[in-house]
């Protein structure tokens, strides 16, 4: 905990040294990039093509237009032992065959850091805790570091295959004493080609996300736009969709994706899913960031359980492959009674 301590002291330092500088920051809206849903998250993020509940609010805000009911979204994600979690929750109401609204926000942080800087006994008044120096605890306080993101969706349908939606998103940052707010737009598209072939786009940060930390730092987060396909196939009994992403991002990450040409990167993403009749789903996919995925979804009467694992291709511990890994799970409530289905759709 000390060490974990020192480096988020090192961290706001880092920050408060940037006052006064504005500029595209790499990794600013990593936060966002977490993902929501356990279906879209099994199938690696493969979803720009594939979204028709109500998390395409963040995948692909068009994709809401799929919807016949409304729906109510939820989950939970736990990493490192407990210690950063991830919430998300969202709710999407459509309004006559050619609208859909929505709200969705995640939370992303790591509760409780002990705060150590007016703790320390400095015996020979480096500045630093030396071996033969301690901590007085009583004056040892805490705080929280957490990222907030609210998703304000208003989506429609140009025409029967062809449909837009519009997010609005408001920021805000927490670090000890620093904080930060942000606002930006994602624009998304979907595209029915026949009733089983679906492209998808989504360019996320679209103006370039502004956020404003109160240090004096203004970090902008560069578009990012993602590209998707899927194609459903009667097999098995019930349905076979293969999925592909491409993110394009534009902050230069040479070393941290798959390809690089010049200022872009590109990462691909894959998924694959089997459905058997509306009653339960398997799903396996590669995401943004190499890990390999799979899991499984449940459908019961106006309830959608869905469970996604990520496994890391490096696995530093040596330990086994579920202990390692990421687990997530979602559930979706639709509202499916006569009187709430979308018209026409």
């Amino acid at each position: 905990m000390r060490t974990f301590a020192i480096t988020i002291m090192i961290l706001l330092a880092a920050t408060t040294a940037e006052a006064q500088r504005t500029g595209v920051a790499k990794y600013a809206g990593e936060f966002m990039a977490t993902g929501i849903g356990g279906r879209a998250l099994a199938m690696g993020g493969a979803y720009t093509a594939v979204s028709n509940d109500v998390t395409a609010a963040y995948w692909n805000p068009a994709g809401l237009m799929n919807l016949q009911y409304p729906e109510i979204g939820l989950m939970h994600e736990q990493r490192y032992g407990g210690m950063l979690s991830f919430n998300y929750g969202g709710v999407a109401w459509p309004f006559g065959p050619r609208y859909t609204l929505a709200l969705s926000v995640t939370r992303l942080g790591i509760d409780d850091i002990p705060d150590t800087r007016n703790a320390l006994i400095d015996l020979n008044g480096n500045g630093q805790l030396d071996p033969n120096e301690r901590l007085n605890y009583d004056k040892i306080t805490y705080f929280n570091s957490a990222d907030w993101a609210a998703y304000l969706t208003y989506a429609f349908r140009m025409n029967p295959r062809f449909a837009l939606g519009i997010n609005l998103k408001l920021i805000m940052r927490e670090l000890a004493e620093a904080s930060a707010y942000g606002v930006g737009f994602d624009v998304g598209a979907s595209y029915a080609v026949t009733p089983k072939f679906f492209l998808g786009a989504n360019l996320q940060n679209a103006t370039t996300t502004l956020i404003a930390w109160s240090t004096g730092t203004n970090d902008l987060v560069s578009p990012t736009m993602k590209i998707g396909a899927a194609y459903q196939i009667d097999a098995l009994g019930g349905t076979i969709t293969p999925a592909v992403d491409f993110d394009v991002m534009g902050e230069n990450r040479q070393t941290a994706s798959l390809l690089s040409v010049g200022p872009f990167s590109v990462n691909p993403r894959a998924g694959l899913e089997w459905q058997f009749r509306k009653l339960f789903a398997l799903r396996a996919g590669f995401s943004d960031v190499q890990e390999f995925t799979f899991g499984a979804g449940v459908h019961l009467p106006k309830l959608y359980l869905d469970y996604a694992f990520s496994q890391s291709p490096i696995n530093e511990s040596g330990a086994g492959l579920l202990k390692d890994g990421t687990h997530r799970i979602s559930l979706r409530l639709s509202l499916e009674e006569k009187r709430f289905f979308r018209p026409g759709n």
